[in-house]
This record gives structure tokens, C-alpha cells and sequence, in this order.
């Protein structure tokens, strides 16, 4: 499968969605491994029901959502964006996961964090970009912090998985924070 390279980095680049990787997609999110970390519904998802949601995503004028695409394979990991966008206001929500778990704990995620960021506030002229994590997700917690997220608060004892509560965690980075801009080298 062919992905336009639309926002280049060094191990992956972002592609727009393509509707032809429903079927991945509902793989992905049909491992509890991989949906735990996800503020989704935890039931089995049909490859309609993913077609749809993809369309919605492509169609949606206030989201902007990106296939990670692995730089030297061209192989689809994960996917990316942000949601809700707000012109006015500047802000969005952020959001990502790597699907394939080959690829967790190598970097991907860092990278592909800041490369939407650099869209979003290099291009989008975003002012404040946010995100909610499960507390329990302490790999996604280190690498929001490394792209620079700071903690913003917290819900407590919102997300409830086997048994035990868990808080949910807000956290923002605001465009004078970030310093990992890709897109100011092109123009400049």
C-alpha cells in the first residue's frame, strides 16, 4: 500500500488516513492490549463499523487525523491527530496509539507526538493542545512529558479496568513550549 509521506520525520512519517486500512485498524483495536490505553468502548469492533468511523474522521472539517507510517518499510504502525479543532480559541485534542506492538517502546510514538505537534501549532496556529491518559499508562505518560506536556490535573478514579480504579490525567502543551519544530527548518 502507497502512503504520501505529508509530514516527514526521521523513523516515520504521517499519511493521511486511507480507508483501505479498516481491517488493520479494527485488528488493532481488537487486541485489549492495544484498546486498554484507548478511550473506547472495550467490545469487538466490525470491519463496517471501522469503515465508518474512518469516513467520519476523513469527512470531519474540525479533526485532523494522520496514519504513523514506519519510514523504512512503508508499513502502517499507529495513527495520530487531533480532534476538535477550534480556530478561534486555538486549541485541539490529541490522541495516538501504535498499533503494532512491534514498534512500542522504540521511539514511534515520541516522534510521531511531535511531528503533530509541529503541525498543529506550525501550521494550524494552534495555541494549546491537550490530551487525556489512564493513569495506568505510564508509557504513554513518559513520552507525552518528553514532547513536553505538562500535567494539567486529573479526574479521580474515572476509568475502571479489572476491578480497580484508575484516574484519568489531563495534560497540555502550550505553542511557546514547544521546541521540536521540524517545519521552521523548511522555511526559513
Amino acid at each position: 500500500m502507497k502512503y504520501d509521506k505529508l509530514i516527514p520525520g526521521k523513523k516515520c512519517y504521517l499519511s493521511p488516513v486511507n480507508l483501505d486500512d479498516a481491517a488493520l485498524y479494527k485488528e488493532w483495536l481488537n487486541d485489549l492490549e492495544v484498546s486498554t490505553n484507548l478511550n473506547i468502548r472495550p467490545y469487538a469492533l466490525t470491519i463496517e463499523k471501522e469503515k465508518e468511523m474512518l469516513e467520519k474522521l476523513v469527512k470531519s472539517e474540525t479533526d485532523a487525523v494522520f496514519g504513523i507510517v514506519d519510514k523504512k518499510s512503508d508499513k502502517l504502525i499507529g495513527n495520530c491527530g487531533l480532534m476538535g479543532i477550534e480556530p478561534f480559541n486555538r486549541k485541539a485534542m490529541f490522541g495516538i496509539f501504535i498499533g503494532d506492538k512491534k514498534y512500542w517502546g522504540k521511539g514511534y510514538g515520541e516522534e510521531a507526538t511531535n511531528l503533530i505537534l509541529d503541525f498543529g501549532f506550525n501550521l494550524l496556529n494552534l495555541h494549546n493542545i491537550f490530551l487525556t491518559v489512564f493513569s495506568f499508562n505510564k508509557r504513554g505518560i513518559r513520552c507525552y512529558e518528553k514532547c513536553g506536556f505538562k500535567h494539567a490535573g486529573k479526574l479521580r478514579e474515572l476509568r475502571l479496568v479489572a476491578g480497580k480504579y484508575y484516574d484519568v490525567i489531563y495534560m497540555d502543551i502550550l505553542d511557546r513550549e514547544f521546541k521540536n519544530s521540524r517545519l521552521k527548518n523548511i522555511v526559513e
